[in-house]
């Protein structure tokens, strides 16, 4: 009997560090099947360290097709050639450059070409086909186009044609297997986004030494940003490691300031689907209305009001403090919107984290806010399951399938407008820290929607699934072997 250890091959038409699924993937069919792995996709970002230094996984990074510094006569020919100059670097890779794996699992959306590049490549080297549905890449490019548009529509015969040949696949809501099986004719298994062990409520000594400590000069020391925060930058250097904006250590014990800002996070990858607007807007009406509530004359100057906020002064309501993290086309735009803002109860931050420091962070917040929408309406976001994990409870903007995921009153709030977001933001946070019931009572519902680990879930669905489409492929290969040698 063969003691040769099975091989799978994950492919992701797109930044492995920004695919955290994926990663997920590669290293449960590392630890749970007990694989060799293959990551096949784009550079960019750093995967997560225990992706980059499990002895299991190998990262193999395609070299990107760039437009920047050609001509603009030459944009629209490389912009149509791009996806055949892909097809080909998609072969070479999954055909030729890696060791022939017993599965292949694609990330869709993209469809174009990635879909037909696997399934050729499975063909060619006699292995099972696994399509992971995020969403529907159709319905991402009416976002740009417009959903009448010839391009979308042959878009879509594409993805379906091709997805139909899979073995086998999986999908992110049990609203998207019923669009698949009732419109497409394809059966999908569906496997829940969770988050895996790394998330987790951070402890308030990590909150210090290894976050805010590390990361606050990047919070209140930003050239030309004068703000609620910012301004106790000066008192904070003076006191070295022993205090944060959020922290204060005495005797060796770490403690959360009363007077604190309660720190509210939100990634976003600063596109369409995700109307930033919604929280900025939300942000300048809690200003207004706290500023209006507590009844601060007009007149005042900002940095007299900023430095009774340092020193401790108690109010009903506390400054609020956004960090903003993720990368994306609209992100510049929207920092020069902030930057004009005058708020004086609200400060935000915009940063790109690591894949380690990202759950520290969330572990840390108070409130997370998704913007996130779905161009299908069918997939759910990622980013509140890594709350989630982290016992963090969040706001959500509401769509159609978003109740498979966010319980109303248990684990989180949803809003369907950026007035709606301003009323739980006041509503959540009044008396904070201590006397935010509703806040508290939903931290507890988050944790508890956080207990469910992403190695149960993929044990319990994707394993059976990826064995047995290996199986079926090897039951035929076999049969083949016997019919040519008889």
């Amino acid at each position: 009997m063969s003691n040769k250890r099975g091989r799978a091959c994950v492919v992701v038409l797109g930044d492995i560090g920004r695919s955290p699924r994926m990663q997920y993937h590669a290293l449960s069919l590392a630890n749970q099947a007990n694989l060799e792995v293959d990551i096949v996709g784009y550079g960019g970002s750093v995967p997560h360290a225990a992706v980059v230094e499990h002895k299991s996984i190998h990262v193999h990074n395609m070299k990107p097709i760039l437009l920047q510094g050609l001509p603009k006569v030459l944009k629209p020919l490389v912009l149509l050639l791009k996806p055949l100059i892909q097809f080909l670097m998609l072969l070479w890779y999954l055909c030729i450059k890696i060791v022939r794996p017993d599965v292949f699992l694609v990330q869709n959306p993209p469809s174009v070409p990635t879909l037909m590049a696997v399934k050729w490549a499975s063909w060619f080297r006699n292995s099972s086909f696994i399509i992971d549905w995020h969403n529907f890449g159709y319905t991402l490019m009416a976002l740009s186009v417009g959903r009448n548009s010839r391009f979308v529509a042959v878009y879509h015969w594409f993805e379906q044609h091709f997805g139909k040949m899979a073995n086998g696949s999986l999908c992110v809501t049990k609203a998207m297997q019923h669009e698949l099986a009732r419109n497409w004719g394809i059966n999908a298994t569906v496997l829940y986004d969770k988050p895996p062990e790394f998330f987790h409520p951070t402890p308030i000594e990590e909150k210090h030494k290894v976050l805010f400590c590390r990361l606050g000069k990047s919070i209140t020391q930003l050239p030309s940003i004068r703000d609620c925060v910012s301004f106790e930058s000066l008192a904070l250097e003076d006191q070295g490691v022993k205090e944060t904006l959020f922290t204060t250590m005495t005797d060796g014990h770490v403690f959360l300031k009363p007077y604190r800002p309660a720190l509210v996070v939100s990634s976003t990858s600063w596109t369409p689907d995700e109307d930033f607007g919604i929280l900025l807007e939300a942000a300048v009406m809690y200003d207004r209305r706290v500023t209006a509530i507590l009844n601060e004359d007009d007149g005042l100057d900002e940095e007299v009001l900023w430095k009774e906020m340092a020193q401790g002064k108690k109010t009903l309501y506390p400054r609020l403090l956004f960090v903003i993290t993720g990368k994306g086309p609209e992100k510049e735009q929207y920092e020069e919107k902030i930057k004009r803002l005058r708020l004086k109860h609200v400060a935000f931050r915009t940063m790109w984290l690591s894949a380690e420091d990202y759950p520290l962070l969330l572990g840390s917040a108070d409130l997370g806010v998704c913007l996130h929408t779905s161009s299908s309406g069918l997939d759910l976001p990622m980013k509140v399951v890594d709350m989630f994990g982290c016992g963090l409870p969040v706001c959500a903007a509401a769509y159609s399938c978003i109740h498979e995921l966010v319980e109303v009153g248990k684990n989180g709030l949803l809003f369907s407008s950026s007035s709606e977001l301003a009323d739980q933001l006041l509503m959540l946070f009044e008396g904070f820290p201590d006397k935010c019931n509703t806040l508290a009572s939903l931290r507890n519902g988050a944790s508890e929607a956080g207990d469910s680990r992403w190695i149960s879930e993929w044990e319990e669905h994707a394993k059976p699934l990826i064995h047995q489409a290996s199986l079926r492929l090897s039951k035929f290969a076999l049969l083949m072997h016997r019919v040519s040698t008889a």
